[in-house]
């Protein structure tokens, strides 16, 4: 059980804002604003921010000086001064994510711009913390002996991602107690960062797959986007005016754990009837062999007649999770992800947009739902990425709005 917070929530904050706090926030903008356009042009980085030229020029010096960005050729044109594009350095920064799944973890190097260098992918029944941590450290140092010294001083740590808790769905894969009472007192950042030797941070699971949809697409980009991703059980996470709907403990938008009505039977979790766990329960008790390996190279059609109800099944039960978020936060996009085959995905999210389309119409404003970009590995770039942006970057969507280039 957590602790609860000792200061108060409604205690007012009265710090104030030091200089050096002033000149952090304008390069994180400015930062921001090449990460977000990229060959954004000296001039449109200061009329975008509000900063002024010499500024910016300054800030653009300091920042290319620490090999955080790279310039382009000169841009000339008929008329006005000449513009510099600027782009994010990929040998400027490094970080990884790890993410410990249901029933895989996930080690995954990336550069400052946010391209993968390498990526390792081991299964199992079930994580056991007493091997896990383990075996993830030595991919971590894999993963960092493509470097070089120079590079690896550069890393700036480690974004682990996980379930927010291992706890009783872990009977549901067959754990044994003494695994789900270990969990119970992991400190999975300590553990972690004294196994790599790495500063770690955590994330769960379902937000760092939502942070990967939200950065993957293109500007501009929803002021607020509900994300849901089918894997062993189905992980969820609420992006709201680029800022990751949290909580204070971190597990504020476990959409996986929203309760649906099953047709015909009782009400039940999302993570029971939407998941890929749902599905093997069903393909078992066809008589079909338990699907091993990764989802994506299952024998989908040999399963046949299970993954049609699945489908049709899941579709339902993620209209009702869709309709039920949307009630309570305000989201212009929902997209569906997931550790599947894309033909699969698109069947899903035909199911879903039927189903929803069945429901009566309540609200005023319904989200677009839309396939998710981030891929299956979104959860463990997503995690990477968010250390990366909270070191770096700031909450600058306004930053990219067509209204600034009128």
């Amino acid at each position: 059980m957590r602790d609860l917070p000792d200061e108060d929530v409604f205690e007012p904050i009265v710090r104030g804002i030091t200089q050096s706090g002033v000149r952090l926030a304008n390069e994180r903008a400015v930062l921001s604003l090449i990460a977000g356009i990229p060959g954004v042009s000296n001039a449109d980085i200061a009329r975008r921010s509000g900063l002024g030229p010499q500024t910016t020029a300054r800030i653009l010096a300091d920042l290319e000086a620490r090999d955080l960005i790279i310039r382009g050729e000169v841009l000339r044109g008929r008329r006005g001064q000449p513009a510099t594009p600027y782009r994010l350095n990929p040998l400027g920064g490094y970080s990884i994510g790890v993410e410990i799944g249901w029933q895989h973890f996930e080690v995954l190097l990336q550069n400052l711009a946010g391209q993968p260098i390498a990526v390792t992918r081991r299964a199992y029944q079930y994580p056991n913390p007493d091997t896990v941590f383990a075996e993830i450290a030595a991919d971590v140092e894999t993963a960092l002996s493509s470097l070089s010294q120079d590079q690896r001083e550069r890393v700036a740590g480690i974004g682990v991602t996980s379930p927010g808790n291992f706890g009783p769905l872990l009977s549901h894969l067959g754990a044994p107690d003494c695994v789900i009472k270990a969990w119970a007192s992991v400190e999975i950042v300590p553990r972690l960062t004294r196994e790599t030797g790495l500063p770690a941070f955590w994330v769960n699971d379902g937000s760092a797959a939502a942070w990967r949809e939200i950065t993957a697409r293109p500007a501009p980009r929803p002021k607020g986007m509900a994300s849901f991703f089918v894997g062993t059980f189905v992980g969820g996470g609420i992006v709201t005016e680029g800022a990751l709907l949290e909580g204070p403990y971190g597990n504020a938008a476990d959409l996986g754990a929203i309760v649906v009505q099953e047709r015909g039977g009782p009400p039940a979790y999302l993570h029971l009837t939407a998941s890929l766990h749902a599905l093997v329960l069903r393909a078992l008790e066809a008589g079909h062999a338990r699907p091993a390996g990764s989802p994506r190279r299952w024998d989908w059609e040999g399963m046949g007649i299970a993954v049609d109800r699945w489908i049709d099944d899941a579709g339902h039960a993620l209209a009702q999770a869709i309709l039920t978020t949307t009630a309570m936060v305000e989201v212009d996009v929902v997209t569906l992800n997931g550790d599947l085959p894309g033909p699969v995905l698109s069947r899903l999210l035909e199911a879903t947009a039927r189903h929803l389309d069945q429901f009566p119409v309540l609200l005023a404003h319904r989200p677009r739902l839309l396939p998710g970009l981030g891929g299956p590995s979104a959860a463990a770039l997503g995690a990477a990425q968010l250390l990366l942006f909270r070191r770096h970057f700031s909450r600058a969507w306004d930053l990219f709005d067509p209204e600034h280039d009128k």
